[in-house]
Order: structure tokens, then C-alpha cells, then sequence
């Protein structure tokens, strides 16, 4: 029983490791569309500030028409004033010209206020390029670090797992089904080990005749928590500096 406890030991140390490492790589999707995400926003901005210059250039386009329109209303009404015969007729000409010559300023201060917005939406383009570009640079170096990492993590899920299932093989079906019910219930710990005659899991002090049990050297039995029902075993007693020096040597004579 005890080397099937020294497995299962070993098992729960994979499986914690195994646990980080997966967790690892469900963090991965995560990192990868955050950068994404960094890259798309940057696009987004270029793509609004250009459609913004189009509008404004679409606009001032519009207004210069404007304005030559009505010059060309003003050099009609100016034409026509000299072909008039009666004072009412001039008037009204007048009247036409200056009508027309506030329209002209009026679609002016439009068309100055479409080049202005003009020079700032290039301005607002250039530095949104130069940010694109270097969220982009990052972004590339962010990726490959993130697919390193990733490479690692799988690299190591596939290395213990391998390791697992070896463990696995010298594990009895129904004690491997009996810890994994306990692994299930306790978020992957279901081995606990006794410290100061206590769970180290829950904290459960164990009853004294159980904990001399577990001292013996022949016994057989697999020991459970009371109280959080995880399977509890004692730490390997530390070999003391005494007993390493009187501990056997071999003898090296010289050639």
C-alpha cells in the first residue's frame, strides 16, 4: 500500500501541474485577441479619419461650386443691368448682385472651414498612421512571445502527460477511480499530508489512535480525513546528520 501511495503522491503533483499548464493555455485565445483587438482599434482609427477627409473634401468640393455658381449669377445680373431701361428694373439687379455676393461669402466661410478641417484630418491621419505602425510593431513582438509561451505550455502538457499515464499503469482501476471522485469533490487535491498531527488540507486534528496507525511500519491500510474525507498520508521522516555518518561507505582504495 505504501508504494501505491507513493504513486498516487506522485500522481497529485503531476495532476497540479498538469492543471497550470492548462490553465496556462486558456489564457493564451485571451492574450492573442487582446493584442488583436489593440491592432484592430488602431485600423479603425486611420479608416474613420480618412472617411472623415473624404466627407470634408466631398464638402469643400460642394461649396466651391457654391461659390461659382453665384459668381457667375453676380456677372449675369451685372451684364443684364446695363440692358435695363427703367430705375425699378436697375434695382432689382442691385437687389440680385447683392443677394448673390452674400451668398458667395457665405459658401467662402463654408469652403475656408472645409480646408481647415481639411489640414487637421491630414494631421489626424499622419499621427494615427505612425500609432498604427507601432501598435503593429508591438503586436508582432507580443505574438511571438505568445506562441513561444503557447509552444512551451503544449510542449510541457505533452511531457507530463506521458509521465501520467505511466503512473497511471501502476495504479489499481479502483483505487485511480476512487482518487479521482476525491479530485473532483476538492478542486484537484486529493491527497493531504499530516502535519502536526493535523490535515493540512482542513486543518482536522487527527484522533490518536489513527495517527499512531498510520505510524506503523506494516501497516496496510489507506487513511481518510474525517472531516474533508482527502486521502492523508505522513511525510517521509528527514534523514538526520547522524544517521547519514554512521551510514555504510564504500571503500575507494587508491590505484
Amino acid at each position: 500500500m505504501q508504494k501505491v501511495l507513493s504513486k498516487l503522491i506522485e500522481l497529485q503533483h503531476l495532476d497540479l501541474q498538469l492543471n497550470e499548464v492548462r490553465a496556462r493555455l486558456a489564457i493564451f485565445p485571451k492574450k492573442t485577441a487582446e493584442v488583436e483587438a489593440r491592432v484592430t482599434a488602431a485600423k479603425a482609427d486611420v479608416t474613420q479619419n480618412k472617411a472623415a477627409q473624404l466627407t470634408a473634401v466631398k464638402d469643400r468640393s460642394k461649396y466651391e461650386l457654391d461659390v461659382q455658381q453665384h459668381k457667375d449669377r453676380v456677372r449675369k445680373y451685372r451684364d443684364q443691368t446695363s440692358q435695363v431701361k427703367t430705375n425699378e428694373a436697375y434695382k432689382a439687379l442691385q437687389h440680385e448682385v447683392q443677394m448673390a455676393e452674400e451668398e458667395i461669402a457665405k459658401a467662402e466661410d463654408r469652403l475656408l472651414e472645409q480646408m481647415v478641417a481639411g489640414e487637421e484630418y491630414d494631421r489626424r491621419i499622419k499621427a494615427a498612421e505612425k500609432l498604427l505602425k507601432e501598435v503593429e510593431e508591438v503586436a508582432r513582438v507580443q505574438r511571438k512571445i505568445i506562441e513561444d509561451d503557447k509552444s512551451a505550455a503544449e510542449k510541457s502538457l505533452a511531457e507530463l502527460t506521458a509521465e501520467r499515464a505511466a503512473i497511471v499503469a501502476d495504479i489499481p482501476e479502483n483505487l485511480l477511480d476512487h482518487y479521482d471522485r476525491i479530485s473532483k469533490k476538492h478542486n484537484g487535491i486529493s491527497l493531504a499530508e499530516i502535519r502536526d498531527e493535523k490535515c493540512s488540507a482542513c486543518g482536522m486534528k487527527l484522533r490518536p489512535h489513527v495517527f499512531q496507525e498510520m505510524q506503523r511500519r506494516d501497516n496496510e491500510e489507506l487513511f481518510h480525513c474525517e472531516t474533508c474525507t482527502r486521502i492523508i498520508y505522513l511525510p517521509e521522516p528527514a534523514q538526520s546528520p547522524a544517521s547519514v555518518a554512521a551510514a555504510p561507505q564504500d571503500d575507494h582504495p587508491l590505484q
